[in-house]
């Protein structure tokens, strides 16, 4: 018996499995009773009650064994199902959070994933440095982002003589443009999509471009081939004009592919965003009307202003009249010329 109690004590019941009571505990078992049925000669009917109190013993051990072995099997599924509930929950957040669009991947398909997202958040400025920290942190970059503050009304209050207060009513907004990996776009709009406070719109587009790309290898063929036929042509004008027409196709071809390409790598995405309330700036500034007040007018410095104004305005006079002698002179002339002939007249009149 002293084998069977070893091999209890040393069970380590957290590991233990099924398999180990037809493993371990029943060959032990026989071979034990079998021992003692030959070395101490035990009676038949002390053989047949012993073997039934043993074999009672070991179905409830092996009863209890099994039952611990399904409740650690029990615990496990159960972990198993918990963990894959949470997998499963947090795959349905972020299917809800986002459009199928943005991740979509089909067999033999190519896809160019573009998204315009108009948005009303909390704060402006903090949205965007968070918004650019994410696409960073992503592996994307921007290439546009215009903050600006359009200004509702303006007021200026004196609060003394010499201080005032400027406030100014505004309402924030800016404007995005985001690259970031085709593969990363739905986790991009996913951390967009937390800032919202109301969405206005969103829009995902997947363009196809398979056929597209296979055009494109298609032409590429087909000015490599009329470059061949070009180079066999004999040397004049015609040659080199169709040269050059065919390398500027040629470039053309390139450069739409490198944007092709581009394009596939990097998904686009225009972001709007603006607070939905007025924000109120209080300025402290200079009270400019006392000022003014203060100088506005001043007796001696006006008087003297008057005199010197006066003086030039005779000396403009005066040039005034030089500068129209000529018609001055004529007028003296004509003035004396008809006061020559009034006399005349006179005397004719006296004679008659």
């Amino acid at each position: 018996m002293m084998s069977l109690e070893i091999i209890l004590q040393n069970t380590d019941y957290k590991t233990f499995k099924s398999e180990t009571c037809f493993t371990k505990f029943l060959p032990s078992f026989f071979k034990h009773y079998k021992q003692l049925c030959w070395n101490f000669g035990i009676s038949k009917t002390l053989k047949i009650n012993a073997m039934k109190t043993t074999c009672i013993k070991l179905s409830i051990a092996t009863a209890l064994l099994l039952g611990i072995c399904s409740c650690k099997k029990g615990e496990a599924t159960a972990k198993d199902l918990e963990a894959y509930s949470a997998t499963d929950s947090a795959a349905a957040v972020i299917s809800d959070s986002i459009s199928s669009v943005a991740t979509m991947k089909v067999k033999d398909k190519q896809f160019i994933k573009t998204a315009d997202v108009n948005m009303e958040v909390r704060d402006v400025y903090e949205a965007t440095i968070s918004i650019e920290k994410s696409v960073q942190e992503l592996g994307g970059f921007v290439t546009k982002s215009n903050l600006q503050s359009n200004v509702v009304s303006e007021d200026t209050y004196n609060t003394s003589n010499e201080n005032a207060m400027l406030v100014k009513k505004y309402q924030t907004e800016n404007t995005m443009q985001l690259r970031v990996p085709t593969e990363k776009l739905g986790e991009l709009l996913t951390l967009v999509n937390n800032k919202k406070l109301f969405l206005n719109s969103r829009s995902i587009n997947a363009e196809d471009v398979t056929s597209g790309i296979k055009y494109a290898e298609l032409e590429g063929k087909r000015i490599k081939k009329t470059e061949e036929n070009i180079s066999q042509l004999k040397a004049n004008k015609d040659k080199v004009q169709l040269d050059n027409e065919n390398m500027s196709d040629g470039n053309q071809q390139q450069l739409a592919n490198m944007n092709v390409v581009d394009n596939l790598k990097y998904s686009t995405i225009d972001i709007y965003i603006r607070e939905p309330k007025l924000r109120i700036a209080e300025i402290a500034i200079t009270n400019t009307k006392s000022i003014d007040d203060k100088y506005k007018f001043n007796f001696i410095y006006s008087a003297k202003s008057a005199f010197v104004e006066g003086y030039y305005l005779i000396q403009r006079i005066v040039v005034g009249l030089i500068t129209v002698w000529p018609i001055l002179l004529i007028g003296a002339v004509i003035v004396y010329l008809l006061r020559k002939r009034k006399p005349a007249r006179k005397e004719t009149t006296t004679e008659i």
